[in-house]
């Protein structure tokens, strides 16, 4: 199926082409022989009833420091694309929301992953809630009295923002820690959306779990270590990353979360377990692919291709 590819993604000449899922994505869509146009979140426009972006024709190859080739840049009817992927990175903030507003506009007739109506409601700490019999627990809140209550009764708990990403702004505070209220007037500070309070799972220690899920069926999954004194296991900020397998709890998660993502259209998702706990449901720009299939598992890129093209079938396209 020869397709035209639209990618709204960050700048691709910083990405890393060995870790980068959208990259991955990128080099199998062009072996399957489509044409692919790359733009960034800021070159996307709605006018007079038509959605258009800044686009360049963009080439990909797996040669570090010389990795893509782009065209000269013109303006583009993103209708005219068979596939349009939201592959930005957060924070999901109103630029993003905005975002998939317009990209909403071309549904159906061009085919979003992930739909940008449910990647707007289904905020990754919010979605996730869905599915409370599988999470730690769990308070979202500005209240302090609120957050005192929580911390008394559980005290040894992760503080984070309800919107962050990538481990931005996470906090383990054992009993006993006199920050939190610094912590809380800094989040006030920054934010204005409650906070998340979780129980600190202590099986982090041994890593945190990221599952992809390929239109609700899984792909692989790979288990981030953290590093030696980080309570955060997210690779950037030094976390390891090790071959797994999948537990019975997890895949009793993933059958349970399956008919939810296929029926929201959230093809590519990737969702975080800590020990028996689900924490959170990655659909905004999920990563991990590169790192499942270095470590001898499947090609989450080709099969999040295949579901796209069966997506696009059922619909004579």
């Amino acid at each position: 199926m020869s397709l035209r590819v639209a990618i709204q993604m960050d700048p691709i000449e910083a990405i890393d082409i060995s870790g980068d899922s959208t990259f991955a994505l990128a080099l199998e869509a062009q072996q399957r022989g489509a044409e692919l146009l790359y733009y960034g979140p800021r070159d996307l426009s709605f006018c007079d009833g038509m959605v258009v972006a800044n686009v360049r024709a963009l080439e990909v190859r797996a040669i570090r420091g010389d990795h893509f080739r782009l065209g000269a840049p013109r303006l583009e009817d993103l209708s005219k694309a068979d596939v349009v992927l939201m592959r930005q990175d957060p924070p999901f903030d109103m630029a993003y929301i905005t975002a998939t507003h317009i990209l909403e506009r071309l549904m159906p007739q061009t085919l979003v992953v992930n739909d940008p109506f449910h990647v707007r409601n289904a905020p990754e700490k919010i979605f996730v809630t869905l599915f409370k019999e599988f999470m730690p627990p769990t308070l979202i809140s500005s209240d302090r009295a609120q957050i005192a209550s929580f911390r008394a009764e559980h005290r040894d708990i992760i503080l984070k923002p309800l919107y962050g990403n990538g481990g931005a702004g996470v906090f383990h505070l054992t009993e006993g820690d006199e920050n939190i209220g610094a912590l809380l007037e800094m989040f006030t500070t920054l934010y204005r959306e409650p906070v998340i309070v979780q129980r600190y799972v202590p099986q982090v220690r041994n890593g945190d779990k990221r599952i992809i899920l390929v239109d609700g069926e899984v792909g692989g999954a790979i288990n981030r270590v953290p590093a030696e004194g980080e309570a955060r296991s997210n690779m950037h900020v030094g976390g390891r990353a090790e071959a797994t397998g999948l537990s019975a709890r997890e895949r009793e998660i993933c059958a349970a979360l399956a008919p939810e993502l296929k029926r929201r259209g959230l093809i590519f998702t990737g969702i975080d377990v800590i020990g028996p706990y689900l924490t959170e449901i990655n659909v905004t720009s999920p990563t991990g692919i590169q790192e499942i299939r270095r470590f001898g598992g499947a090609d989450c890129a080709a099969m999040i291709w295949d579901a796209i093209e069966l997506r696009l079938r059922a619909v004579g396209r």
